[in-house]
């Protein structure tokens, strides 16, 4: 692709952004590097950091994502039902609250509890993606509805629970539902008025998918080669791509430069590969579209006919880094399929893919020149095929990194990812499409994985240029928060126990801050500067997949899609609560 001579982010964003006191969009960033230039709070002091104010959100099911700062103003969001309160940093005093009214019938269209992934914020407006699919805009100083769209019908599933981005004048948004048999897509609005820009799917014909045969490229022998015509409708049988997933629930970046946004597409549906034969292509990718066309430049498929619910939403963060020792504007990104790829994001050249958890037993290695896994037939369900309980396969379905975001670090030049360390026994069946019904298709059980550390996490450093993991430092359970990383050194995370813990950057082994908070972790650390002091925060509040059990209070092993048995002993560690804790070093 060539590169546009004039493009433009987002004024007020990029603005906001280039302040380091804010914290204005969910990673920081449009690189989603989620890495923050203050540096009050450093190595050698941030073991004296305490607790400087809470806030309770009032709901109690799992807390994802973080708030937004921008110029003194706390921007916060809770799960369903979506509640948003700006708060005044200096008083702590509630500005605005906007509860939505969404119908309770949602809930149990939601695969893996009632999660929302945060806020998005430009020129005066705070935008909110609801779980009923409401696309919704708010004044930013007051908290008037100011405009409303409709995504997606829930009654089909379509429900959501990602973040909106804006980048330039679009606010955009995916759509979730992949046990559903949504068919996935990726959508853009007008950030004035709400109007739909353009819509492009992830799945079916290339004009709505907005293909290109010729100029839209994939990775194929060894080098970037157009797609095709009808790239995708070759690799389905019939008609089940209308039923097909890709879903597109993550976080997406954007480059300014190359004028387009990076994001993932999920799970084909069903969950049994039996019933839907072929590559269901494009499930299972990375894409890069022009922000102002939606059209595609290049898409690339990490898990072909997946067999293992290996979603492929997980973030893309860009980074300018050397690979293999040559300058690259690279593209990376960790797989729930286990491999780390890192693609060059102008022409979307595959240049490394490697396994950042050795325990990964489903593949050897990836082909370089297909962009294949290669994939170790006792762990194949397909070729297993129905009704048989195919085990130990690593990683488990929820991935060996689900959607907790890593960082980037541009001084160590890593990248600190926190993982899963969880494997799973997997039973496809026969499942049958009833709109607006479950469509999985598989029973599983998780489990820590076998003959190592005995816990079910670790947080690792990445040599994203090699495809090397640096360090490694193991958890009791699944690290479900997104990190974060400073130029005072410092790389923070959340656990699923509540503790939030910062370890030195150039030496994850060593932890400096441990601090227990009122209930389990998957939301993300975030850092932010007011009237000259800085502080750290992190919402808990246990659920999302991993927590699942305690959300919703389930208790048979395989419910939560197979995570409650592997979680049971959480509940021996905290208990349900959604709060956001503040700290700062003392005065």
């Amino acid at each position: 692709m060539s590169l546009p001579t004039l493009a433009l982010a987002n004024a007020d964003v990029e603005k906001n952004i280039a302040n380091s006191k804010n914290w204005a969009m969910q990673a920081g960033d449009m690189f989603n590097q989620r890495y923050s230039k203050l540096n009050q709070i450093h190595k050698g002091n941030v073991g004296k950091m305490q607790v400087a104010w809470t806030f309770s959100t009032g709901v109690l099911r799992g807390h994802e994502g973080s708030p937004l700062v921008i110029d003194g103003t706390m921007y916060l969001h809770s799960p369903f039902p979506n509640k948003v309160f700006a708060i005044d940093l200096e008083t702590q005093k509630i500005l605005w609250k906007h509860e939505p009214k969404q119908d309770p019938a949602v809930i149990p269209q939601m695969c893996c509890d009632t999660v929302n992934r945060g806020l998005a914020y430009a020129e005066g407006k705070v935008f909110l993606q609801q779980a009923d699919s409401n696309l919704v805009a708010l004044d930013a100083k007051s908290g008037k509805v100011l405009w409303t769209v409709k995504n997606g019908d829930p009654k089909l599933g379509a429900v959501n629970t990602n973040a909106p981005h804006v980048f330039k004048d679009k606010v955009i948004t995916g759509i979730s539902g992949g046990e559903w048999g949504v068919r996935g897509f990726l959508a853009a609005y007008d950030i004035n008025t709400g109007k739909q820009v353009w819509k492009g799917y992830s799945v079916g014909p290339d004009s709505e998918m907005l293909m290109d045969p010729v100029k839209s490229t994939t990775w194929a022998d060894g080098k970037v080669t157009p797609v095709g015509a009808n790239s995708s409708l070759k690799t389905w049988k019939d008609d089940q791509w209308k039923i097909g997933g890709g879903t597109t629930w993550g976080w997406y970046s954007y480059d300014k430069a190359t004028n387009a946004v990076y994001y993932g597409t999920g799970n084909p549906s069903t969950w049994n590969p039996s019933q839907r034969p072929g590559d269901n292509k494009w499930s299972m990718s990375i894409w890069s579209r022009d922000v102002d066309t939606g059209k595609v430049n290049w898409v690339y498929q990490m898990t072909p006919f997946d067999e293992w619910d290996f979603d492929g939403i997980n973030e893309m963060i860009l980074a300018d880094i050397p690979v293999k020792g040559k300058p690259t504007k690279a593209l990376v990104h960790f797989d729930r399929n286990g491999f780390g790829y890192t693609l060059d994001r102008v022409t979307g050249a595959l240049l490394v893919a490697e396994k950042y958890d050795p325990k990964v037993n489903w593949a050897t290695h990836v082909d370089m020149k297909t962009g294949r896994p290669q994939v170790v037939s006792k762990y194949s369900t397909a070729q297993n095929g129905p009704d048989v309980n195919t085990k130990g396969i690593c990683p488990a379905a929820l991935g060996s990194k689900d959607q907790q975001p890593a960082s980037f670090d541009p001084n160590t030049g890593l990248f600190y990812v926190p993982t899963n360390h969880v494997c799973m026994d997997y039973e496809p069946f026969k499942v049958e499409y009833t709109a607006g019904q479950p469509y999985v298709g598989a029973t599983l059980s998780m489990y820590p994985t076998p003959g190592s550390h005995g816990g079910m996490g670790n947080y690792i450093t990445w040599d994203a240029g090699t495809g090397k993991i640096v360090q490694s430092k193991a958890e009791k359970f699944s690290v479900w928060s997104g990190s974060l990383n400073t130029a005072g050194g410092l790389s923070c995370y959340g656990t699923l126990e509540g503790y939030l813990k910062c370890v030195d950057a150039k030496d994850i082994n060593k932890e400096l801050f441990k601090f227990k908070t009122p209930s389990g972790i998957i939301g993300n650390v975030f850092t932010y500067e007011h009237k000259g002091k800085q502080y750290m925060g992190v919402f808990s509040g246990i659920g999302g997949w991993a927590g699942i059990g305690m959300a919703a209070g389930l208790e048979k092993d395989t419910d939560g899609l197979g995570a409650v048995g592997g979680y049971k002993e959480l509940n021996q560690y905290t208990e349900l609560g959604g709060s956001l804790t503040i700290f700062a070093l003392p005065n």
